[in-house]
C-alpha cells in the first residue's frame, strides 16, 4: 500500500478535484483506493457524526463510506482552535496515524487530502502538511494554481523541507494556467523545476466552465436577493462584467464576453436593458436599488434572474472575484468536466509509475 498526499501552495488550488479525478482514474484501472482528509476545516454532519464537508463530498464521488471520525481525525472547529491557542496540542499526529492505519487496510493506494497551504496550514497545532506526511510515510503531490503567477519558489522550499524530513516530493501539477501564461509555464517554469528535481506531471489550462457558479449560489455568497426568474437560478455564470460606462462602450465589451453576469447600478436602466436583450445569464444590481417595472417585466419574460445586493459596484466586484476564486466543487457536471480536464492534461501513467502502483 502506498500513500499519496495531495497538497497545494495555497488555498483553493484544486486539491479536491485532483483527489477525485485521480481516485476515479485509479479505481477504473482496477486499484482499491482509499481516502482520508487528516485535518478538516469545514465542519459538517454526515451519518450522524461530525466531519469535514469536503471529505464527505470526495468520499461520495469515490463511492466510499467510512466513519467520519476516521476519515477526518482532526476537525478544526471553533472550540478546537480556542483549546489549541490556550494549551499545547498533544496526540494529534498519533490520532491521524491510527486512523490512517485503519483506513488503509486492504487498499492499494490511500489518497490523503491536504487542507489549506501545505507548508503553513495547521502549523499552530503541529499538523501542517510536512508533519502529517512524515508521520504517515506518504509521498507528496503539490498543486500550484496560477494566480497572476506560479508559486515556483514555494515548490522549491517544499522540496527542501520534505527532503530534510526524509520524505519525497513526488512532483507538481500546475493548475488553472491562463492562455497568456501557458508558453512561459511550459517552456520556462516546467523545465526549470525539472532541472531542480521537481517533476511537473501536467499543466492544466484555465477553463471558464470550472470557475462557473450557479446564480443561486452567487446570490447567496453576495448576500443578495433574486427578484426575477428564480426558476432560472441554476444557470452557470462563468465570469462577470462591470457596467459603469456609456451604453456604446458597454455594448462593445458585452459582445466580447460570453456567459458573464453583469454588475450594474440598480438605477442604470439603459445598461440593464442592453444586458437583458443581449441574453446575459444574470444581472447583479448594486446599491440595494430595485429596477423599474419595465425592466422587471422584461427580465421575467426573458427568464433572466436579477440579484439585488446592498454593496456598491466596486465592493461587489471585489467580492465577486473572491467568490470565483474560493468556490467549492459540488455540481456533478463540473466534477465530470474537471476529471476530463485532469485526465487530458496530467500524465497519470508517469505519476502512477513514480508513485509505485
Amino acid at each position: 500500500m502506498v500513500g499519496l498526499y495531495i497538497g497545494s501552495t495555497a488555498q483553493f488550488a484544486g486539491k479536491n478535484l485532483m483527489a477525485m479525478a485521480l481516485g476515479l482514474k485509479l479505481q477504473k484501472e482496477g486499484l482499491n483506493v482509499g481516502y482520508m482528509k487528516p485535518v478538516g476545516a469545514m465542519p459538517g454532519l454526515g451519518k450522524g457524526k461530525e466531519g469535514d464537508e469536503d471529505a464527505f463530498f470526495v468520499q461520495d464521488v469515490l463511492g466510499l463510506s467510512q466513519d467520519p471520525e476516521l476519515v477526518t481525525p482532526v476537525l478544526v472547529t471553533r472550540d478546537f482552535k480556542i483549546k489549541a491557542f490556550r494549551t499545547p496540542c498533544q496526540g494529534l499526529l498519533d490520532r491521524i496515524v491510527k486512523a490512517y492505519a485503519e483506513l488503509s487496510k486492504g487498499k492499494d493506494v490511500m489518497i490523503i487530502g491536504g487542507s489549506g497551504s501545505f507548508l503553513h496550514a495547521g502549523k499552530y497545532c503541529s499538523v501542517d502538511g510536512p508533519s502529517v506526511v512524515a508521520a504517515l510515510g506518504a509521498k507528496t503531490l503539490l498543486i500550484d494554481r496560477f494566480n497572476k503567477e506560479l508559486n515556483y519558489d514555494y515548490l522549491l522550499s517544499a522540496k527542501d523541507i520534505l527532503e530534510s524530513r526524509e520524505c519525497e516530493l513526488l512532483g507538481a501539477v500546475l493548475n488553472d494556467v491562463h492562455p497568456s501564461y501557458m508558453d512561459e509555464a511550459k517552456e520556462l517554469v516546467e523545465p526549470s523545476l525539472k532541472v531542480r528535481g521537481i517533476d511537473v506531471f501536467g499543466v492544466v489550462p484555465h477553463d471558464p466552465f470550472m470557475s462557473g457558479i450557479k446564480v443561486s449560489e452567487l446570490a447567496e455568497r453576495l448576500g443578495g436577493r433574486i427578484i426575477t426568474a428564480a426558476n432560472k437560478a441554476d444557470r452557470l455564470v462563468d465570469t462577470f462584467l462591470i457596467g459603469t460606462m456609456q451604453v456604446e462602450n458597454f455594448l462593445t465589451h458585452f459582445q466580447r464576453v460570453k456567459n458573464a453576469a453583469v454588475l450594474v447600478g440598480g438605477d442604470r436602466a439603459d445598461l440593464q436593458l442592453v444586458a437583458l436583450e443581449g441574453n446575459c445569464p444574470c444581472l447583479v444590481l448594486t446599491g440595494n436599488l430595485y429596477p423599474n417595472d419595465i425592466i422587471m417585466t422584461r427580465a421575467e419574460v426573458l427568464g433572466v434572474p436579477m440579484v439585488v445586493v446592498r454593496g456598491d459596484t466596486f465592493a461587489t466586484a471585489k467580492l465577486m472575484e473572491t467568490v470565483q476564486a474560493t468556490q467549492k466543487l459540488r455540481a456533478q457536471i463540473k466534477i465530470n468536466h474537471g476529471a476530463q480536464l485532469i485526465n487530458a492534461n496530467v500524465d497519470v501513467p508517469a505519476l502512477r509509475k513514480k508513485l509505485g502502483v
